[in-house]
């Protein structure tokens, strides 16, 4: 008798364990779900933008200092060989053009306005060419990932125009994205690690400075 209470004890000893384990895991397997969630809300709510403009270098210094631009790294676009180099770029003849992936949060800055401030931060009306640097991989253009994009981006191009922003018309080019390849790492944020250089100094300062005065109310604190 006294061996059967022993062993009854023990059974719902190890009930109450299994219980408390159980318990336990679906706990943390709740928590693990909603940190997945939240990961994937957060995620979700960014959008991309991909511009060519000129050097990347300029384009990628100006636009990382928005309110709302999380990330702008310089890559290439447009080309038909896969994963080339600046070098490559270089030459014109991949196709490729320097351009920059922004990465934003559209409830904060629009992709509209992106587009808009673009056309103020370059020369859309050179065909090939933004100042001493010329060559197709220095076009102007635009590179669409949805069609909703595509229709914003004819928008702005149209208002800009009928504007007179520029006396020149604009030959800004609107295509579909195809593929994007980042640049070679010492691209990367080229301006902020590079400032001494003079192509920064002389050619990258006075465009920030222009940006600043124009669009201080949209600048990161």
């Amino acid at each position: 008798m006294e061996m059967f209470k022993k062993l009854s004890l023990l059974l719902i000893m190890c009930f109450l364990a299994a219980g408390s384990l159980n318990a336990k895991s679906i706990t943390i397997n709740a928590d693990l779900k909603n940190i997945k969630h939240t990961s994937k809300g957060d995620v979700n709510k960014l959008d991309s933008a991909i511009l060519g403009g000129g050097c990347f270098w300029c384009i990628e210094a100006i636009l990382n200092e928005l309110k709302g631009v999380e990330k702008v790294e310089s890559g290439y676009s447009g080309g038909n060989i896969k994963n080339p180099t600046y070098q490559e770029v270089c030459t014109g003849k991949t196709g490729h053009a320097e351009v920059v992936k922004i990465t934003f949060d559209p409830e904060i800055i629009s992709y509209g306005k992106l587009i808009e401030i673009f056309f103020h931060i370059h020369d859309p009306t050179t065909l090939n060419r933004q100042g001493n640097d010329v060559g197709t991989q220095y076009r102007s253009v635009i590179f669409y990932n949805s069609e909703a994009q595509k229709k914003t981006a004819e928008e702005v191009i149209k208002n800009i125009s009928d504007s007179g922003l520029w006396s020149d018309p604009v030959v800004t080019v609107v295509e579909a994205l195809e593929a994007y390849y980042p640049a070679e790492d010492y691209h990367q944020d080229y301006y902020n690690n590079n400032k001494e250089k003079s192509y920064c100094s002389i050619v990258i300062a006075p465009k920030i400075a222009k940006f600043y005065e124009e669009y201080k109310d949209l600048i990161k604190n």
